[in-house]
């Protein structure tokens, strides 16, 4: 009796890599996965869809329009109407009836224990790397939020390309048209990923979104952080005083390792096999180049390391740059 194969739709996550350790030749990869694993080890560029908090006042939320209208950046809202930064907080507030909603979410508040009054809008932000095309980010953005807010939600966005890297600012109004609010968890934002990924892909941008363990990244610490948190002294208190912590370490000869590492340890055996198991179905399948690529991929994978480690590293980098430079040249 031949053993059954197991299809997994392309809108769910990218693999079940566990799940693909286990079964082995079992499984078969669907067209629409087969492409996702090929953008993923030929390291094609990752979207970044993240919550950027939210006003749980009025006053809050005009701020914040205030902040993504400035410069003359257009706000664009959900019926397609476009807004200069200095009129589109009065009338998107007045719109979206926000004053109603700040009254009801403090009533249902009303000071108790434990709770905090409820969003009135949660601000999204939708990026990618630099050399996208900012046009193409913000068509992108557009087909995003339509697709997943039209008719629920009020919604308006704005291109930013003040930075390097184009990116749209796009508030939802937490209270949907239904009278059911908007939450957001950790399986939301991997589906909005995934959309955002889709839709930058219509547009011929080369996108992809997959989790980072998938990718062999541990945390999303970035290199550079310690100078970050030197140079913007009045975000980084975080990042400063976990580096003082690291470096009293260092200077006892005791870096204590951190609880989770065993967990990242395990997390990277499970997607080792996982990956392996994907090059063997893609060879089974008739795709030996895709195979190889599989496996050139795993090779390179960077090393686990925690926070504390990776912190731990560029210390001893930058102590180092800072004794070469010191050190007298002879003549």
């Amino acid at each position: 009796m031949p053993k059954r194969t197991f299809e997994v739709r392309e809108d769910h996550a990218l693999f079940d890599l566990v799940s693909y350790g286990r079964r082995g030749l079992e499984r078969r990869l669907s067209p629409g996965q087969v492409a996702q694993v090929a953008r993923t080890v030929r390291r094609v560029p990752e979207v970044m869809v993240k919550v950027s908090g939210g006003g749980t006042s009025v006053d809050a939320v005009k701020a914040h329009f205030r902040y993504i209208g400035r410069e003359d950046f257009i706000i664009e809202t959900d019926d397609g109407e476009q807004l200069n930064g200095k009129s589109a907080a009065k009338k998107l507030i007045e719109d979206w009836e926000l004053d109603v909603d700040a009254a009801e979410a403090q009533s249902s508040y009303n000071g108790k224990p434990g709770r905090k009054p409820g969003k009135l809008v949660h601000n999204i932000v939708l990026s990618m790397p630099a050399g996208t095309p900012p046009e193409k980010v913000l068509a992108a953005s557009r087909d995003f939020a339509r697709e997943t807010f039209a008719l629920q939600h009020r919604y308006a966005l704005v291109l930013h390309t003040n930075e390097p890297h184009p990116h749209t600012h796009l508030v939802v109004r937490a209270m949907g048209e239904n009278g059911k609010r908007l939450n957001i968890r950790k399986a939301t934002l991997r589906e909005w990923r995934r959309e955002f990924a889709r839709h930058l892909r219509a547009h011929g941008v080369a996108a992809n979104a997959t989790e980072r363990p998938v990718r062999g990244e541990t945390r999303s610490y970035k290199k550079d952080g310690i100078y970050r948190a030197q140079k913007e002294r009045g975000a980084s208190t975080h990042m400063r005083e976990r580096a003082e912590a690291v470096a009293a370490e260092l200077l006892k000869g005791d870096l204590r390792i951190e609880p989770g590492k065993a967990k990242l340890v395990q997390t990277r055996k499970d997607v080792e096999r996982g990956w392996l198991a994907v090059s063997e179905i893609l060879a089974h399948q008739g795709q030996p180049e895709l195979a190889a690529d599989v496996t050139r991929f795993l090779a390179r994978m960077p090393r686990i390391a925690t926070e504390k480690e990776l912190v731990a590293q560029e210390l001893i980098e930058r102590t180092r740059d800072v004794r070469t430079k010191e050190r007298p040249t002879s003549r």
